[in-house]
This record gives structure tokens, sequence and C-alpha cells, in this order.
């Protein structure tokens, strides 16, 4: 049978990211898929010659949009581990709590791109819909609904009073039970199902071997969550990794889904155990060593190397996104799947083509 090589993006009217990708083609059956990175660079590693270690955060944040929250709050706990800098008790659960506010709405956000991807428009606006009660807490608590910026070395520049707390308390209570509504569509529908059961497996040993993690490596059956090792306030409170086994892409979206009410329990978790305190650590002195930090965003583990020099300017920072350590594995997925299913495979990893590419 004859080969066709087709380009794949970077722009598809399915995707919100640009990547791109050439599929080698056996009639409607892919082969093989080479991909190609590189589209969006910016150079936001190179700002650390430009910026002191203090701005960097708010580059940091901009790395990506929507996991802009964690970004900077990695970073912060690169430098301060540099600087053994103690982050007060507080601190270290208001930013706990925004931190599964940001898996919350990432979730959502992508699970209402992937309906919008097999062509149910009214999940996606019923997803999209659910997400902006979560950014109107963001907004309330941090002033932002994107780029935040309450994330700083030593700790948080935003205090949330009990009042408030409180009132997030019953928001959640709210957003979980419409959450709990049109979720039943996600497990039960039949259009769903045709889409998502038994398209794109990966085992739980390619899962391993290729280095997927997050939502994609857990879809798999490997019960591996950065969480776990107790980080900000991660050590105070009670959960397990969820997992699937079967590895597919119902099984990847079953994650996220209970992720999402997870992350609901861990924010009413630290509502309750919220201490008392200064919510900042004065920084004095600058940076000289090295550091290298693991955290667990929404789409999975992210790294943050850092490497000072005593001055103002860092010599390096480097990072790596969950995005990129999933590629394989997503390429792996495409191997003998259909063309139409391709959208679907690729936004299986909930891709950040910007934040891969910095």
């Amino acid at each position: 049978m004859s080969r066709t090589v087709i380009p794949f993006g970077p722009q598809h009217p399915v995707l919100p990211e640009p990547i791109h990708l050439d599929l080698v083609l056996e009639d409607e059956k892919v082969v093989e898929a080479i991909p190609r990175i590189g589209y969006v660079h910016r150079g936001l590693e190179l700002l650390v010659q430009k910026k002191d270690f203090k701005q960097y955060v708010f580059v940091a944040e901009r790395i990506c949009g929507i996991c802009s929250f964690m970004h900077g709050m990695g970073y912060c706990c690169a430098i301060e581990n540099i600087m053994d800098i103690k982050v007060p008790e507080r601190a270290d659960f208001l930013r706990t709590l925004w931190s599964e506010l940001s898996r919350m709405h990432s979730h959502m956000l992508w699970l209402g791109l992937w309906a919008d991807a097999f062509g149910f428009e009214s999940l996606f606006m019923h997803s999209w819909r659910l997400r902006e009660k979560i950014l109107d807490i963001f907004e309330q608590t941090t002033g932002g609904r994107v780029i935040f910026s309450v994330c700083e070395i030593g700790g948080v520049k935003k205090d949330i009073d009990a009042e408030t707390l409180k009132n997030i308390s019953s928001k959640i209570d709210e957003i979980k039970k419409d959450a709990l509504e049109f979720s039943k569509v996600f497990y039960k529908d039949k259009t769903v199902a045709v889409r998502t059961v038994d398209v794109g497996i990966l085992t739980k040993e390619q899962a391993f071997a290729l280095g997927a993690v997050g939502p994609m490596a857990r879809g798999s059956g490997l019960s591996q969550d950065l969480r776990s090792t107790g980080y900000a306030a991660y050590g105070q409170v009670d959960f397990e990794p969820i997992f699937e086994t079967d590895g597919d892409c119902y099984a990847r979206t079953a994650v996220r889904i209970r992720e999402f009410f997870q992350s609901a329990d861990i924010i009413k978790q630290c509502i309750g155990k919220m201490p008392e305190g200064e919510i900042r650590q004065k920084v004095t002195g600058k940076p000289n060593g090295e550091y290298f930090m693991r955290l667990e965003q929404p789409r999975g583990e992210v790294l943050y190397y850092a490497k000072a020099n005593g001055t103002d300017f860092l010599d390096r920072v480097r990072v790596r996104t969950p995005t990129f350590a999933n590629i394989p594995a997503m390429l792996e997925t495409l191997k003998n799947s259909q063309l139409a299913d391709v959208p679907l495979l690729i936004l299986t990893i909930d891709p950040c083509i910007s934040c891969t590419e910095r």
C-alpha cells in the first residue's frame, strides 16, 4: 500500500494549540507521526539575564496562562530552597488553595475543548460556564482571571479573610453540585463513548517507558502524583493519587473529572485547616547555588531548575513542562490510529505548546 505524508498544523480548526506534525498515512491509517516543535518559541528562559531574581517571578507566570500561578510558585520554591527561606505556614496553605483552583479551571477548560473536538457544543458551553465560576473566585481573591501575580519569593502577596474563605467554601459546594450533573454526560453519553472508548490506548508499560506524566500516565494505571511528596501544604491534607487502568481516551477523561472533584475536596480541607499568621517571609540577600524543583501541574509534572551566582541575576533557569514530557506518549497513541482521531489524540494530553516552547 502506498504511503502519503500530510502536514497537520500548526493551525487546525479543532486544535487550540499550534502543534505541527507530519503524518505518514496508509489510506486513512496513521503509521507514523513526526513532530516539529519551535513554532512559537518566546525566549523566556533567556530573560533571567535581564530581569533580577525577584522580577523573574512575573516572567515565569507568563510561561502558561492556564497554569500561571503554579509556574510562579515553582520558580519561587526553587529560589526559596536555594536561599533557605522558610515560607510561613499560612502562605503554604494559600498556595495550595490557589494551586487546586488552577487544577479545577484547567481541567474544566480541557473538558470543554475535548467536547468541542468531537462536536458536542452544548457540553463545551456547560464546561466553560462552570469554569467561569472558578475564575470568579480567582478574581475575588487575587484581582486577576489569567495572570494572578500573588506568589512571591518568601510567601504570597495577598491574604484571604475568614469571611471570604467561608464564601469560597460555599461556592465550591455549588460548583461540585453543578459538575456532578453534567459530568454524567461524559460518563454515559454514547457520543462520548464512541469517540473515546478503546481509542488511543497507551499501556502502563508504554507510559512508564516513554516518561508520561499527569493524567496521561495515571490514565494508564501509573499511580504517580508529585503532590504526594508533601510540598506546600499537601503533606497536611488527605488525598490519594487518582488513576484508571484502561489507558484509552475515556480513561484519561475519567481521571481529569475525578481530579476535579478531588481538588474541590482539597480546597475545602485547606479552608478548614487554614492556620493564622503571616503570609510572607522577608527576603534578604541574594541567591547563590542551584536547586531542582518538581511540582504537579494540572497537565502533570513540571520541573524547575534554577542556578544562582550570588548576584541579582541568575545564571540559568530551565523549565520542563508536562506537555513536552507527554509528546512521546502521544506519538505512540497516534500509531495505527485513524486520521479522524488525530485531533482527539493530540488533545488527550491537554497540550500547551506555548509553554512547551517557552
